[in-house]
C-alpha cells in the first residue's frame, strides 16, 4: 500500500517514512501543503498522514479541498495543537482520525493500520484465483484444500512480495506495467534497478506454483485466473 506524508518537520517526516517503509508500505514525503495537495490529487494513495501547521496551505485547507473534489482517501491529521476545538475542526474538514504531537510511533502505526482496515472492509478483501485465497486486508495467501483439516496451506510471502501480488490481484485480467508496480510498491522517487520487479514476479511464480502471472511483452504483467 502507498502512503503520503505531508509534514514540514523534515526529521520527523523522514523518521516516519523510514519506519513505515520497514512496515512494508511505499511512502512518499512532501514538506508543504501546496505540494501535498498536488501529490494527493495526482497520485493514487491508500492513506495520507497530514500535518495541520504547514507552509503554503495548512492541513485543514488541504483536507477540505480534497473532500470537496470527491477524494475519499483516508486522512490521519497530525498537529502540535491540543484541545477539543482543534480536533473537532480537523474532523469537520473531513479527516478520518487525529493525533496530537508528541505521539507514540506505535500508536501512529496502529492508527494507520486501523484506517487501512476500515477502508479495505468496504469491498471484499478476499480474492480467489484458482485454488488460491488472497486476503488483502490480512495480507495472507492460502492454497485451499492443501491441509489435512481442509483449511488450506498458507504461502509465506514477504511484505514486498505480497505488495507486488496485490497490485496484480486488484487488476486481475488487466495489464499492469512495471512502472505502475514500481510506483505503488516502492515509491515515487525510487532510483534503483527497475528489473527488481522481474525478480519479485519470478519469486511469486515459484512460490505460487502455477503460471498465473503472464508476461505481456513490452507492456507488463497480467494475472489470469485458471479456467
Amino acid at each position: 500500500m502507498r502512503l503520503l506524508i505531508v509534514e514540514d518537520e523534515k526529521r520527523l517526516a523522514l523518521s516516519l517514512a523510514k519506519g513505515l517503509t520497514a512496515e512494508g508500505y511505499a511512502v512518499d514525503v512532501v514538506h508543504d501543503g501546496v505540494d501535498g495537495l498536488h501529490r494527493a490529487t495526482e497520485g493514487t494513495y491508500d492513506l495520507v498522514i497530514l500535518d495541520i501547521m504547514l507552509p503554503g496551505m495548512n492541513g485543514y485547507r488541504v483536507c477540505s479541498t480534497l473532500r470537496a473534489a470527491g477524494n475519499d482517501v483516508p486522512i490521519l491529521m497530525l498537529t502540535a495543537k491540543d484541545g477539543e476545538y482543534d480536533e473537532a475542526e480537523g474532523l469537520d474538514t473531513g479527516a478520518d482520525d487525529y493525533l496530537t504531537k508528541p505521539f507514540s510511533y506505535v500508536v501512529l502505526v496502529a492508527r494507520v493500520k486501523a484506517l487501512l482496515r476500515r477502508r479495505a472492509a468496504a469491498p471484499s478483501p478476499v480474492h480467489r484465483i484458482g485454488d488460491l485465497r488472497i486476503d488483502t486486508a490480512a495480507r495472507r495467501v492460502v492454497r485451499e484444500g492443501g491441509a489435512a483439516d481442509g483449511g488450506g496451506t498458507e504461502i509465506a510471502l514477504t511484505a514486498k512480495e505480497f505488495a507486488v501480488l496485490e497490485q496484480l490481484v486488484l487488476r486481475t485480467g488487466q495489464v499492469v506495467s512495471k512502472a505502475e508496480i514500481l510506483e505503488h510498491v516502492w515509491d515515487f522517487a525510487y532510483e534503483g534497478d527497475p528489473n527488481i520487479v522481474e525478480v519479485y514476479v519470478s519469486t511469486l511464480r515459484r512460490k505460487l506454483g502455477a503460471p498465473l502471472i503472464k508476461t505481456v511483452r513490452g507492456a507488463g504483467y497480467r494475472l489470469e485466473a485458471p479456467r
